[in-house]
């Protein structure tokens, strides 16, 4: 209820092909824009959107062309960021706080 902020999770290790999983996850995070894009409209509020993505084998060796989709999708709204391997580990707490101080405003 009256959410400040939604994140993802995209990691695909040892896999040993690069199939449709990782398309259909991409397109997923997509589909979620939008919809946080028409939640946005009618609440007439932001809602946060974060991806995190993780596996270096699948994302630089395999799906380039994916990640230019995340970046598209950064270009266009539909994420608001990015967050790649090992950056969590500063990023995320930097968000919590960012997302606790947006929701001890809303609430006051």
């Amino acid at each position: 209820m009256n959410p400040i902020a939604i994140w993802e999770i995209k990691e695909y290790y040892y896999t040993t092909t690069f199939g449709s999983r990782v398309a259909d996850g991409v397109y997923e995070t997509l589909l979620d824009g939008m919809e946080l894009e028409e939640l946005e409209a009618a609440a007439q509020r932001k809602v946060q959107h974060v991806l995190f993505i993780d596996d270096y084998f699948t994302w630089w060796e395999c799906g380039r062309s994916y990640l230019c989709r995340m970046i598209d999708m950064l270009h266009m709204g539909y994420v608001d960021e990015v967050v790649f391997g090992r950056e969590v580990l500063m990023r995320l707490p930097e968000l919590a706080r960012e997302w606790k101080t947006s929701y001890d405003a809303f609430e006051n």
